[in-house]
């Protein structure tokens, strides 16, 4: 979902380049990507909140990289078929490497598709979703829907567990029927945070780190998902959609008791870690998603196609609490999405199609943030 699947929006924004006869094929990027090295060369025009920009990787489709709570690792997923994966696995890497030829250490078990890895208190431990327990193959990606709507596959099979950085499962945190992932940790280190459908609807649930004393937070009708915590612990921001009409409500009942969810309409909201005080954030239309809290509590960054005409392209947009000063961090002409500030707010990790030689890759970054 918007954050379990998170490289399959990677892939819609494929689809539709590669089902367009007019626009752009691939963003601005040099014709060789340049090597991982610390260079303003990848700050585009307009990108004035970086000071210089690190490539991780170097191929494929990379996102949701997370910082270890002492800023020193990065935990992400990846689907890369010179790293002999058939779909996405979880891989943890020192934030000063990068992965040009090499394979980064795996902490998933390689086996059924995984999803939404968070460090964990004390950061020898990380959490992800998974579907091995159930199939060791990948489940298959649903196909397009009449008309050309794209659609995620909301997989029944996906549970929340823990492993440590050598790959050996340590437990099971969620055993439910149904979907349980997009999980992420307060910085407290007390809760869990995570998207299930168990009561019949996507919903968002907090629990207690070793997966007990589980709590349904939210209840309206649409998709609740892809939730973090603020530096404080005290807030929580996600994306949501909110089906009015009839028609809309009929679709998306439809869609979700088979499995689905259609990602095209989506709004940021925030509200108490409890989920009191539920306040809507954006209203810009299209899919607002992939939001995290600004180092300083008071904004939220998030990507956006809210901008574009033909579904694309999705950049980085920073917002306050309440809506106002909306603000335009990225100017990729295909995709940037999933930015994630260090706990010490030095860094933004975010990924994007740039530099990519032309082809579709997404690939990781590690941009200097100067406020």
């Amino acid at each position: 979902m918007f954050r379990s699947l998170t490289l399959p929006i990677v892939l819609m924004v494929t689809a539709l380049l590669s089902g367009a006869s007019c626009g752009p094929t691939a963003p601005v990027a040099a014709t060789e990507p340049s090597t991982g090295v610390w260079t303003d060369s990848l700050i585009l025009p307009g990108e004035s909140h970086f000071k210089s920009i690190r490539q991780v990787t170097f191929g494929g489709d990379n996102a949701e990289a997370y910082w270890s709570f002492d800023d020193t690792k990065l935990v992400f997923q990846a689907k890369n078929p010179r790293w002999g994966t058939k779909c996405d696995q979880i891989y943890v890497t020192d934030w000063t490497r990068t992965w040009p030829d090499e394979v980064p250490p795996i902490v998933s078990t390689g086996r059924g598709r995984t999803t939404c890895s968070y460090f964990m208190p004390g950061d020898t431990t990380v959490l992800y979703a998974s579907t091995h327990h159930h199939d060791e193959e990948c489940p298959a990606e649903p196909e397009r829907r009449p008309g050309g709507k794209y659609v995620w596959a909301i997989y029944p099979t996906f549970d929340i567990f823990v492993a440590d950085l050598n790959g050996q499962l340590v437990r099971q945190l969620t055993d439910s029927p149904g979907y349980d992932a997009e999980a992420t940790v307060s910085p407290r280190g007390d809760r869990i945070i995570f998207t299930s459908d168990r009561s019949g609807d996507l919903e968002l649930y907090t629990m207690n780190i070793d997966g007990s004393d589980v709590r349904q937070i939210t209840s309206e009708l649409g998709y609740d998902g892809g939730a973090f915590f603020s530096p404080d612990g005290s807030k929580i921001v996600w994306r949501a959609s909110r089906p009015q009409t009839d028609e809309e409500i009929r679709d998306y009942k439809e869609l979700l008791a088979q499995g689905l969810v259609e990602p095209t309409n989506m709004e940021i909201f925030v509200a108490d870690a409890d989920g009191t005080d539920v306040r809507q954030v954006t209203r810009l239309g299209k899919a607002n998603w992939c939001p995290f809290f600004h180092p300083g509590g008071e904004k939220i960054i998030f990507g956006s196609n809210h901008a574009s005409e033909r579904g694309f392209p999705f950049n980085l947009y920073l917002i306050n609490l309440d809506g106002s000063g909306l603000e335009r961090i990225t100017a990729d002409d295909t995709f940037s999405a999933f930015p994630v500030f260090s706990n010490n707010g030095k860094y933004l990790t975010f990924s994007s199609n740039r530099n990519n030689g032309g082809t579709r890759d997404t690939n990781l970054f590690i941009a200097e943030w100067k406020d």
